[in-house]
């Protein structure tokens, strides 16, 4: 949530908030703010096409680290058919740019099963408490079957866990004059365009449904900047909960507005907020 000039908020509190489900406002149950410690969750496509990236974007990786508090847990989490789990939540950032200087690719044709790695991951993170981000570092490709990618994206609707996707493909499109200097062994691999544009899709869905943000650098140079952000982003957040007003198992309307006072919740906030804009209620309950 950033104000006027494009800082960050900071300062507001619970009565400044105001949930709306399908237009009508919700008691707020549950707040943490800016300053509770993030925990944030990097998930990083270990296939070949990352491969030929040559670790720029894991380099690029250490600014997020660097903008984090010492208090930030951090967990490092590797994909290509299923999520391998290499660093625990820590806070020890040294132990994680070691997994980063440490990741293995799997250079075979294998599966990218990106919705089913993400659903298995979000499985893992229902017993964390706190405020949860996943940092996906991805192409965006999928093998995953159709049923396995609808579902995620109903699962992304009623999650806690906000994703923040990063595409790498941008020396895909556009390889810089040294990726014919590639290191040995080299995987072939080649994208069409139809395959970038259902990608690229995909990493917007899965983020705007979850109420956070997907970055399509165009090169490596860019991603510096992007993980700078992003963990602003993390350190700068504001957890809400409400109890669901009706349980009819139906995709209801989210609006968060913010106002300095209170009283006035309708009028045109000066702040930008980023928030999932839906979510699924729970079934009604079988008697």
């Amino acid at each position: 949530m950033t104000d006027p000039s494009g800082k960050f908020a900071e300062g507001l509190q619970r009565d400044n908030f105001h949930i709306f489900d399908n237009g009508v406002e919700q008691p707020i149950t549950d707040f943490l703010n800016v300053e509770e410690p993030a925990q944030a969750l990097v998930l990083i496509e270990a296939g070949p096409a990352v491969y030929l990236l040559e670790g720029s974007h894991l380099r690029a990786a250490q600014q997020f680290l660097s903008g984090l508090s010492p208090d930030d847990r951090v967990a490092v989490v590797k994909y290509a058919d299923a999520p391998q789990g290499l660093v625990d939540f820590t806070t020890n950032k040294q132990s994680v740019a070691a997994a980063f200087d440490d990741l293995g690719f799997n250079l075979g044709f294998g599966s990218l099963n990106l919705s089913a790695s993400l659903s298995k991951v979000l499985d893992w993170l229902t017993s964390i408490h706190g405020k949860k981000t996943i940092v996906l570092l991805s192409t965006g490709v999928d093998t995953s079957s159709t049923k396995q990618i609808q579902d995620l994206l109903n699962r992304s609707q009623s999650t806690d866990v906000r994703i923040l996707a990063v595409s790498l493909t941008g020396d895909l499109r556009n390889p810089p004059p040294a990726a014919t200097k590639k290191k040995s062994p080299s995987p072939k691999v080649a994208f069409t365009s139809q395959q970038f544009a259902e990608a690229d899709m995909l990493l917007r869905q899965i983020a705007q449904t979850t109420g956070g943000q997907a970055y399509f650098p165009a090169n490596s140079n860019e991603l510096p900047t992007v993980f700078t952000h992003i963990a602003q982003i993390v350190r700068h957040e504001f957890s809400l909960a409400f109890i669901p007003p009706a349980h009819d198992g139906t995709i209801h309307s989210l609006e968060v507005r913010v106002a300095t006072d209170s009283a006035q919740p309708a009028g045109g906030s000066l702040y930008r907020v980023d928030c999932r804009r839906a979510y699924l209620a729970p079934a009604p309950t079988t008697p």
